[in-house]
């Protein structure tokens, strides 16, 4: 059954049509002038057109103009007196479905809209499936390669292990992590060694978009249900239904965002936006954000149990300063894939320049470390990065560090930042002095000289 807009000047022929077509049970609205028509549309849902070719005011070419060129899903047929066929031919060629000749037999009207919709319903199913295609084939070429996610910190091992084990269920995801640090690459390497590896990846940045888009990009729309609303649209639950849906930055999600989403992970259920149908969708979430969702909740920005149904299974991916070892294996990584996608041959790095790399703190994290590789790359002589091609990388540094007042002897100045480096290595070795010596690349008879001279013996 569907909505069909019924335009025909003639009162009486008019809700004759509207009461034939109610009986077979579809929906109409029936109305004397195009211009109504039009309006009608602007506002409702309508599946299927009825008009008379000849109208007061704008006539029904115009109106079949107007109607396509708002949604050409919709279908219309046209309704034309004796000496009007060649209207009626040129009608179709526009874009009519068919055309009824009058007086009309309301037998064949009645089975010539049940074709138009028929034919509306293929045309709209093709049209969602290439959309899913469409994600399909964009996810497939991202699909998650071990190489991806690089690391060999103790935290990283850990986090490859938790995929491992997290993977073949259902269970929702809460990636936590600074921005960066591959939250997505996680969701990535979860959904495709999963069951659900052939069904869509489906990616949302919460943030980037306003409340009420939002609402509309996660559970889709009706047609008319807005300004500007011109066609049904699926949201990203439907367009995930059997795969996975990646929610990034979900502490950004407003308060009615928030009520809707519970429930839909409590039941798998919701409604479109401006629509009645329940639809129910089996889709995995996997939420992540760089903010601690638990102040949040206690502040009272966050729904406490919305937080604890997406808190099944935390994961957490630790800053690249945090885990500075992996910033070799990292930099190789991006060099080999940058180098063939610049078209460069390939490049390396001089133990000076590794050691600046391995000491700079990297506040965009893995992001920026890749960032500034690609523009060494880019910017290098030869074949070899050396320090002065990351020389941007101090003065990003010093641009987010305060100078001292006035200017201070150099010898001081690279005394303070040697002792500043040392206590940071030997926080994160946990007191170790072997291991803060290897996280700054030093032998161990060095380290305690250094160690000495700065009294933190």
């Amino acid at each position: 059954m569907g909505r069909i807009l019924v335009v025909e000047d003639n009162a009486t022929l008019r809700e004759t049509i509207a009461e034939v077509l109610r009986q077979e049970g579809h929906q109409v609205d029936a109305v004397e002038r195009a211009e109504a028509g039009l309006e009608l549309c602007a506002g409702e849902p309508v599946e299927l057109v009825l008009t008379d070719l000849k109208l007061p005011g704008v006539d029904g070419q115009e109106l079949l103009a107007r109607v396509k060129g708002k949604d050409p899903l919709i279908e219309v047929i046209v309704m034309t007196g004796y000496g009007t066929i060649e209207a009626a031919v040129a009608a179709m060629r526009a874009g009519a479905f068919d055309f009824l000749p009058k007086p009309l037999r309301l037998d064949q009207l009645v089975a010539k809209a049940a074709q138009a919709l028929a034919v509306r319903a293929d045309r709209l199913a093709l049209l969602r499936e290439r959309e899913r295609r469409l994600y399909l084939e964009e996810e497939a070429e991202a699909a998650f390669n071990a190489g991806e996610i690089v690391g060999r910190a103790p935290g990283m091992l850990a986090l490859f292990a938790t995929i491992e084990r997290v993977a073949p269920t259902d269970s929702s995801v809460l990636i936590t992590g600074e921005s960066g640090t591959g939250k997505e690459l996680v969701a990535r390497a979860i959904h495709w060694r999963s069951a659900r590896r052939d069904g869509p990846f489906v990616r949302v940045h919460c943030g980037a978009l306003p409340e009420g888009v939002l609402e509309s990009e996660l559970f889709g729309h009706e047609r008319g249900a807005f300004t500007g609303a011109a066609r049904q649209r699926r949201g990203r639950f439907e367009l995930a239904d059997g795969g996975t849906l990646f929610l990034d930055e979900i502490a950004d999600i407003g308060a009615a965002v928030q009520v809707r989403l519970l429930r839909v992970l409590q039941e798998r259920e919701f409604e479109r936006v401006g629509g009645e149908r329940t639809l129910r969708v089996d889709t995995r979430v996997i939420a992540a954000t760089n903010r601690d969702l638990r102040a949040d909740v206690a502040a009272g920005r966050f729904r406490e149990d919305l937080f604890y149904r997406l808190y099944v299974i935390p994961m957490h991916l630790p800053p690249l300063r945090e885990r500075r070892e992996d910033v070799a294996p990292l930099a190789d990584h991006f060099i080999g894939r940058l180098a063939a996608r610049l078209g460069r041959p390939a490049v390396r790095l001089t133990p000076g320049a590794l050691r600046l790399l391995t000491l700079y703190d990297w506040p965009g994290n893995v992001r920026e470390l890749e960032n500034a590789l690609e523009r060494a790359i880019v910017l290098c002589a030869g074949e070899v990065i050396d320090e002065a091609d990351l020389a941007f990388l101090a003065r990003d540094a010093r641009a987010s560090q305060p100078l001292p007042s006035g200017i201070v002897p150099l010898n001081d100045a690279l005394d303070r930042l040697e002792r500043a480096l040392l206590e940071r290595a030997l926080e994160q070795a946990g007191g170790v002095k072997a291991e803060a010596a290897r996280l700054l690349q030093i032998k161990a008879s060095a380290l305690y000289y250094k160690l000495e001279k700065h009294g933190l013996l």
